[in-house]
């Protein structure tokens, strides 16, 4: 089956690499270089870092660590989980992704991958059997305390259950915008489980008005280094209000009044997002992020 090659910018590694080089899963043993890895480049490692903060995360088969080490130096690493297929590599140099990417070859299977471009594209190249069904670039934005607008609301707050039905349309309503497909009825299950799972992690926040949930945003990742925001979206009919603002602008202090930095990802084609973003005070990384559904 035909493979897919990405952008073309990608890094090949040569053939006569180190013979002190490896691929292997990480243990406990190793926590404390991979946490010295991650926090080099922490708003680009939140997944990862909230991971490894996960209490009794080297117990779970479900989520694993797997890492690039050259000449004993751990230079790369990526957060698998098996059962799902999700592949979150980490920041590190292109040539470190590839290498990676080389070594997970054929250890797991590859349905969603999220991260720095490069390494995103090394994984699919060697991961995926063939052409991946959805690529979608982004960028990550970031912004702390002192850059802030005076964008607040007391109507924000976190999802409970009584709200699940009305996050489920949102959630549906929301995939179907962005993966231009309806995801009910076929995958109403998983949906539905998704939606309960983040509202019982007291992940998701919603803006209440009248009577009718009007937004959404999730935090996907938190950690001690930061927290990143991912799923903020509006109801079509409450689009032009402002609401988006004031959500964003409320939910990025509450988590800053205890965190360095929130990062949120916008997709390149979210232009309405951006311009709320950059109202509220967030900035751009320079580095071109990647998201791939095989």
């Amino acid at each position: 089956m035909k493979r897919w090659s990405g952008s073309g910018s990608g890094v090949e590694v040569a053939s006569g690499r180190p013979m002190s080089s490896e691929v292997k899963q990480l243990g406990p043993e190793q926590a404390g270089a991979l946490r010295t890895l991650l926090a080099r480049q922490p708003s680009r490692n939140l997944h990862l870092l909230a991971a490894l903060d996960e209490r009794g995360h080297w117990q779970a088969p479900s989520t694993l660590f797997y890492g690039y080490f050259s000449s004993a130096e751990l230079r790369a690493t990526a957060l698998v989980q098996p059962s799902s297929g999700r592949v979150v590599p980490g920041a590190s140099e292109p040539a470190d992704a590839m290498a990676l990417a080389l070594g997970l070859a054929g250890k797991t299977p590859l349905r969603s991958c999220l991260g720095d471009r490069h390494a995103v594209e090394a994984m699919a190249r060697n991961l995926c059997p063939s052409v991946p069904r959805w690529v979608q670039p982004h960028r990550l934005f970031t912004v702390s305390p002192d850059y802030l607008g005076p964008f607040v609301t007391p109507a924000l707050r976190l999802a409970n259950e009584g709200d699940l039905r009305r996050l489920i349309e949102l959630a549906a309503a929301e995939n179907k915008e962005v993966f231009a497909r309806d995801p009910l009825p076929t995958n109403a299950d998983q949906l539905r489980a998704d939606v309960f799972d983040r509202i019982r992690d007291q992940r998701t926040w919603v803006l209440e008005m009248e009577g009718r949930l009007v937004l959404k945003a999730d935090v996907s990742a938190r950690s001690r280094f930061g927290a990143e925001v991912q799923g903020v979206f509006t109801a079509p009919e409450s689009r032009s209000r402002g609401y988006a603002t004031v959500a964003l602008g409320q939910l990025s202090r509450q988590l800053l009044s205890a965190l360095p930095q929130v990062a949120l990802r916008i997709s390149d084609s979210a232009h309405s997002l951006l311009a709320v973003a950059r109202k509220v005070g967030y900035a751009t990384a320079q580095v071109e992020q990647l998201l791939v559904l095989n």
